[in-house]
């Protein structure tokens, strides 16, 4: 099956329900649609198909407390779980095993996908939460609300059985924005070496460091921002408002140094105080090229896989693609006119997607579900239950692994077996005259060693006799001296006993 990306939609209608549906990206014809959903922003995830499982889709519905399970593979709803309360937005990780959702009360809950089971669920916000992301690693969620704060999770204490009956704390609290919050990205990399991007109502975007839990920069725009995009290598991102004006932020900018050439440096970055204001009266031509004007309101922003087409969803249903080296409108799809885009996002396109389907058949298969399997989604619980949690029972597919008996001259290489069998083959002889050589190299050390142990010891030996030599004849010498000083003496009182008679 060749690689296709596709557009991955939720449209809400504000009577009657919506749907979510897929879409090519180059010609925009549809691929797939579900319906009987009628999902609020922020309120649609997705678990793509991998390790030979099939993905799934949740929606919780914006009326009731309801979350609607999808798979690709039938465009009906194949599980409607009942939820504790109704849900205002959210999240899956990236590996599918947990799922956290927020309330307008300001509570968090925490399930496992696979188990059901609720690990936590608390009051984590004053107000509504608007936004739920998990990081790229899943170690970490961070939560947005109308009380204006932005909190940080770490995921592995809210699973933590020991903290169960207390309070979670957040890991930290980004709390520098004035109004509420309206969403949040978190870019690319671990847990807390990674950088987070939110948008709020007080007309700014701020760039959060987690490894410091310190404000990078704060963007000041002429509109509340709405909705958010960043660009994978995070060189720009784009912000969007409900005015139908996206603007183009780039993080890094071309300069020129002492000695006439060009550098890029980065922008931002001094803290609290660092303040860049877009769209001012005295904005420059480049600022202004940075501008996309549409004229309908948008809900819902994204990037494709290659970083080179911007989507806009807008309230009235349209889905605008633009060229982001040169912000022209290649395309727009308008079969959802009438509705509000509350989700959009891109992907490549399922394996296993509802009649498109392009798979080897293997012998004794005879229907989708049995060559590709579908995630296992189990309801989730509305209550915290000890029991369940000490059980826990989880079900797991194991990834499927093709010819795993495979022909020994695919994978065995001519010069591999011909050096093998050389070594198996070879005769006793050769293996006796290595052994022989060996031997002799031995018995030429060992002589070595022995001669120059001897040399050793002559040398040991000249060097005493030297020793002794310089020893007895600086004696012999002093000796002398002391003989002669004696005699001189003996004679002087001789002559002066003469002299006396």
């Amino acid at each position: 099956m060749h690689l296709r990306e596709t557009i991955l939609c939720a449209a809400t209608a504000t009577a009657g329900p919506g749907a979510i549906t897929i879409h090519d990206l180059q010609t925009g014809s549809t691929l797939a649609s579900f319906k009987q959903t009628n999902a609020p922003p922020h309120g649609t995830a997705v678990v793509q198909s991998q390790d030979g499982q099939g993905g799934v889709l949740l929606a919780t519905q914006q009326d009731k407390s309801i979350l609607n399970v999808y798979n690709f593979q039938k465009d009906q709803v194949s599980l409607k779980i009942v939820l504790p309360e109704k849900l205002s937005c959210i999240t899956v990780d990236h590996s599918g095993e947990f799922c956290a959702g927020g309330t307008s009360q300001g509570r968090i809950y925490l399930w496992e996908v696979a188990s059901g089971i609720l690990f936590n669920s608390w009051d984590a916000h004053y107000r509504q939460v608007t936004v739920l992301k998990f990081t790229h690693d899943g170690a970490a969620l961070l939560s947005g609300s109308e009380d204006s704060g932005v909190s940080v999770w770490s995921v592995s204490r809210l699973l933590d059985e020991d903290m169960h009956s207390d309070l979670p704390l957040p890991y930290c609290a980004l709390s520098d924005h004035t109004l509420p919050v309206t969403d949040i990205v978190c870019g690319i990399g671990p847990f807390p070496n990674c950088r987070v991007l939110s948008s709020g109502l007080d007309h700014s975007v701020k760039l959060w460091d987690l490894s410091s839990q310190t404000l990078l920069t704060t963007f000041q725009f002429p509109q509340p921002i709405s909705c958010l995009a960043w660009d994978l290598t995070e060189r720009m991102f784009f912000a969007a408002s409900k005015d139908g004006s996206i603007h183009q932020m780039n993080l890094f900018r071309q300069r020129e140094d002492k000695s006439g050439g060009h550098i890029m440096e980065a922008i931002g970055g001094a803290g609290v105080t660092d303040i860049i204001r877009v769209g001012d009266e005295d904005q420059t031509k480049a600022q202004k090229r940075r501008l996309i004007s549409v004229s309908e309101p948008i809900v819902s922003i994204t990037i494709s896989l290659t970083s080179t087409l911007l989507l806009a969803g807008t309230s009235t249903g349209i889905i605008h693609i633009y060229d982001i080296p040169s912000h022209q409108l290649l395309r727009s799809v308008s079969t959802h006119k009438g509705f509000s885009i509350t989700h959009l996002a891109t992907m490549l396109k399922p394996p296993d997607l509802i009649g498109h389907v392009s798979l080897s058949i293997h012998a004794g298969h005879s229907s989708i579900a049995d060559t590709i399997p579908v995630k296992h989604v189990a309801p989730f619980q509305r209550m915290r239950d000890a029991k369940s949690r000490e059980a826990h029972d989880i079900t797991m597919i194991l990834p499927v692994q093709d010819n795993v008996y495979e022909d020994e001259g695919s994978i065995y290489t001519t010069e591999a077996l011909l050096r093998d069998h050389d070594f198996f083959v070879q005769p006793a002889t050769s293996a006796g005259q290595d052994a022989v050589s060996l031997q002799s190299k031995v018995n030429e050390l060992e002589t070595e060693v022995a001669r120059l142990r001897e040399q050793l010891g002559k040398a040991k030996g000249l060097n005493d006799v030297m020793w002794e030599t310089v020893v007895q004849k600086v004696v012999g010498k002093e000796k002398e001296g002391e003989k002669s000083a004696d005699g001189t003496e003996d004679e002087r009182r001789r002559k002066r006993g003469r002299t006396g008679g």
